[in-house]
């Protein structure tokens, strides 16, 4: 990979860095047969994983569809994914239907899934993370398929531990975690049953510049609200760096499902973090509350060994996210919540 830059001067820039395939990622498009589609390409991180599975394929000197699906809310998202050579698709993927319909594909990356907007809507919920995903596995038995799924299903984690691996008791926290784990477990049962081989990828928590727990960070410090310590720890990794470690887990998978922690190596310190910033914006920090000896952490070792550690360190997204938000950069408007430590999102 190219040198990472001082500034990320636009989203342009921001998009091209974020999907830029690591040669690791390039070897492993090598090692694949067959097309690529990606269910749930509408989402945050979607957009710039298939544009990377589309780069890292044409480096590699593969030929093959790389495929988005999504309902599409957004006709400029489809146009800007077809200018880069990524195929699209709407469907309602609920719709049993239009889900047969959907191109044949030897594997599957599958993003769908129902954060926000959970509480209030539990039936959804449950339906989008654990119904879905039974008629994916059903429509994709012969695929391989590496699926999204979240640190939260561990629960909270004791600071001192420095983060659960990937064999830990699961004990999520709320109805979205708890929903979670069912997709899991969903995913499991027709993996074992149809002998697909599958991938669930525990991502906690991806970064860029327009969302992420840094980018909520920052912007409280900028606009002097309070930072709240509840949740007072926190893993962050750089989104490009999840992106190429996800598209890698598509070499991995086995049945039962191959699990993975996607997570950046450091155990952030959310005051620490408020500080840097408070630093670079030299504005005054606010914090409200304190923080609490347990917090939803990942130990994403097992990844490393596999794909290499990240490329982008803490410091350095903080640097980036602390200039963008300071120019007045895009911002998705997102929170991630992630000091909520019931589970309510």
């Amino acid at each position: 990979m190219a040198a990472l830059p001082k500034s990320i001067r636009n989203v342009d820039e921001l998009e091209t860095l974020l999907s830029e395939p690591a040669e690791r990622t390039i070897r492993a498009m090598r090692g694949l047969q067959g097309d690529i589609i990606v269910l749930g390409v509408g989402g945050k991180m979607g957009p710039t994983l298939a544009r990377m599975a589309r780069r890292a394929s044409d480096l590699a000197g593969v030929a093959r569809r790389v495929i988005g699906v999504s309902r599409f809310s957004s006709s400029r998202l489809e146009q800007q994914l077809n200018a880069w050579g990524v195929e699209t698709v709407r469907c309602d993927m609920l719709d049993r239907c239009a889900l047969s319909k959907l191109p044949d594909a030897a594997n599957v990356v599958y993003m769908v899934g129902m954060k926000f907007g959970s509480t209030g809507q539990e039936s959804l919920t449950w339906a989008m993370n654990s119904y879905l995903p039974g008629l994916v596995s059903e429509k994709y038995s012969g695929s391989k398929i590496a699926a999204f799924s979240t640190g939260n299903v561990y629960g909270l984690c004791p600071i001192s531990t420095k983060g659960y691996p990937e064999d830990s008791p699961l004990n999520p926290v709320g109805e979205y975690a708890m929903s979670c784990l069912g997709r899991e477990r969903i995913l499991e049962h027709f993996s074992r049953t149809n002998q697909t081989k599958m991938a669930i990828i525990r991502l906690n928590y991806a970064t860029e510049m327009r969302y992420g727990v840094l980018v909520d960070i920052a912007q409280k410090v900028f606009s002097g609200q309070p930072v709240p310590l509840s949740m007072g720890y926190l893993n962050a990794i750089w989104q490009g760096d999840a992106n190429n470690m996800s598209l890698q887990a598509l070499g991995h998978v086995s049945t039962p499902p191959f699990v993975v922690n996607i997570a950046g190596p450091e155990v952030l310190s959310v005051r620490r973090v408020a500080e840097e910033f408070s630093a670079r914006f030299q504005k005054p920090v606010q914090f409200t509350g304190t923080e609490c000896s347990d917090a939803l952490l990942s130990d994403a070792q097992m990844s490393y060994g596999l794909s290499g550690r990240p490329s982008v360190s803490e410091s350095q997204m903080i640097d980036w996210i602390a200039d963008w938000v300071s120019r007045g950069g895009e911002s998705l408007s997102k929170p991630t919540h992630f000091e909520n430590r019931a589970g309510h999102f």
